[in-house]
């Protein structure tokens, strides 16, 4: 067995020192055929970066002729092959554009879309490019919505809208966690403002349910610790948004605590009517006191009266 690897080792060695020969030749030659040949070949054994090279190489030489077309085509591939998703998009759509009504701008312009959907990141990350992707998704289903891939291309779809479902819902308890520091009250308005638009952005997400309780919570919250005069007016708010959740979850798990919130914030708005009809009434009696101050005749401006001589 020794023996066979002695000999055989330095055929192998032999053979790539060989392919490393060719290819090297092959850099340094300006005979755009055999370039193009050459990297055709690299691209179906499957050698992906040596295909591109060849492809820098002999593609602006061949530009605009016949060959041109198959050249752009497995250009992109090599780069989606290489996982190089975002240049591969760009080249398939470029290929689209260029080439728009060849029998592979159909695959092309899905590619895009796919290449872009590749790269996209998981949800707790940027998603820019995500959006991106949706976008060049749409314009497939539009332009081939008899496509063999029309199924695959609404599955990426339903896929992306998960991820942004997600990154919005991490937002909302971003903005949670934060009314728990030192300055809760700006976060309370964005912890209402994020689960509103969470509801209406994705109405039949799992997580509505979990919000809708938060909502309260957070509104109930915010009122109670609000200023004086804009007490009253929140904790209203708090209570609509009570009954709008005992509305849409009545057999909901959250249900009881809502009814202890409700009860909490009840206390708080009655007590805080009391001391706003002490502070009016107080108010009141001290604006009659003044004006009866004004009407006395403490109060009265003493006019000044003239003096006659004696005659």
């Amino acid at each position: 067995m020794k023996k066979s690897l002695h000999y055989i080792l330095p055929f192998f060695l032999l053979i790539l020192i060989s392919s490393c020969g060719n290819f090297y030749k092959l850099e340094k030659s300006t005979n755009w055929e055999e370039l193009y040949e050459a990297a055709n070949s690299y691209y179906e054994a499957g050698e992906y970066n040596k295909a591109i090279i060849l492809y820098d190489k002999v593609l602006p030489v061949i530009r605009g002729s016949e060959r041109a077309e198959l050249a752009d085509f497995n250009y992109a591939y090599s780069h989606f092959r290489t996982k190089r998703y975002i240049e591969a998009a760009g080249y398939f759509n470029t290929f689209y554009q260029t080439y728009n009504r060849s029998p592979m701008a159909e695959e092309a312009m899905f590619m895009n879309a796919y290449s872009l959907y590749l790269d996209s990141p998981d949800y707790n990350l940027d998603q820019r490019s995500s959006r991106d992707a949706v976008n060049a998704i749409q314009l497939f289903i539009n332009k081939f919505p008899e496509s063999d891939s029309y199924e695959r291309a609404m599955a990426m779809i339903d896929d992306l809208q998960k991820r942004f479902e997600e990154k919005a819902h991490q937002e909302c308890s971003m903005y949670l966690r934060l009314t728990e520091g030192l300055y809760p009250g700006d976060f309370y308005k964005a912890c209402i403002i994020n689960f509103q638009n969470f509801a209406k952005n994705y109405p039949d997400s799992k997580h509505n349910e979990e919000l809708a309780y938060k909502l309260v919570e957070v509104s109930a919250a915010y009122g109670e610790r609000s200023v004086f005069n804009k007490k009253e007016e929140r904790l209203k708010e708090a209570f609509a948004f009570a009954e709008q959740f005992k509305r849409k979850y009545p057999n909901s798990q959250y249900l009881g605590k809502v009814e202890s919130i409700v009860l909490s914030a009840t206390r708080e708005y009655n007590t805080h009517l009391a001391l706003k009809k002490d502070f009016e009434e107080r108010m009141a009696k001290a604006k009659l006191e003044e004006e009866e101050k004004a009407l006395s005749p403490e109060g009265e401006v003493i006019k000044s009266i003239p003096i006659t001589e004696n005659n």
